[in-house]
């Protein structure tokens, strides 16, 4: 599969300034930039910076970030499901997992996140992904937040759906160990049935078990 990247932008104000939202930025620019040391919710920051710019460098890898100046205050990462996850024992060309969304403390609540989804589904060419996202309650920042994990869940839900994204039922063992583990997804205008049947297979690898 060609990975088509067609790069978009907006500026808009918040309560700390004005911040540009853009991408996919190419690794040569991202290396170029530096992570906010508040952007450590995976690792420390400049290891993520790090992972970052690697992510940029694949071929399906898109990396979508606020800035102020040259200082990152957010990103949002699509990429290839993670090889240690359910979602890659089958290969789908055109299916790629909304691998991490982040902002710092002080641009929450500013509308930063939905941003960066905007940004990232204004490029055309993601018509053609089948995107999905699992969220675990355990990556949430609940004590950062001071949210509970349905206040939380719900603050998620709200911003995934505002380009969207759906729920979708399976039987993956890690989302079902906690009610509030959710697995959803976009289904791209160009999507096709055989992917949205591989996808349905993964979902239920023991649907037969029962």
């Amino acid at each position: 599969m060609i990975h088509v990247k067609n790069y978009y932008r907006l500026e808009f104000k918040t309560r700390n300034g004005n911040v540009l939202v853009e991408g996919p930025v190419p690794s040569e620019k991202l290396a170029t930039y530096t992570l906010h040391e508040d952007l450590k919710a995976f690792r420390p920051s400049h290891q993520q910076h790090e992972a970052l710019v690697g992510i940029a460098k694949l071929e399906e890898g898109r990396i979508i970030v606020i800035r102020q100046d040259n200082i990152i205050v957010g990103y949002v990462t699509y990429l290839y499901p993670d090889p240690l996850e359910r979602w890659s024992e089958d290969r789908i060309p055109d299916m790629i997992e909304l691998g991490a969304i982040e902002v710092i403390p002080t641009f929450r609540g500013s509308g930063a996140g939905k941003k960066l989804l905007e940004v990232s589904f204004m490029d055309d060419a993601m018509e053609d992904y089948l995107v999905i996202t699992t969220e675990y309650y355990w990556h949430w920042d609940l004590k950062g937040t001071g949210l509970s994990v349905w206040e939380y869940r719900n603050m998620m839900e709200r911003m995934m759906t505002s380009v969207n994204f759906e729920y979708y039922a399976t039987d993956d063992p890690e989302i079902t160990s906690h009610p509030a583990n959710c697995l959803m997804a976009r289904v791209g205008a160009r999507v096709g049935n055989e992917t949205l049947e591989r996808f349905d297979r993964l979902r239920f690898r023991n649907r037969f078990m029962y």
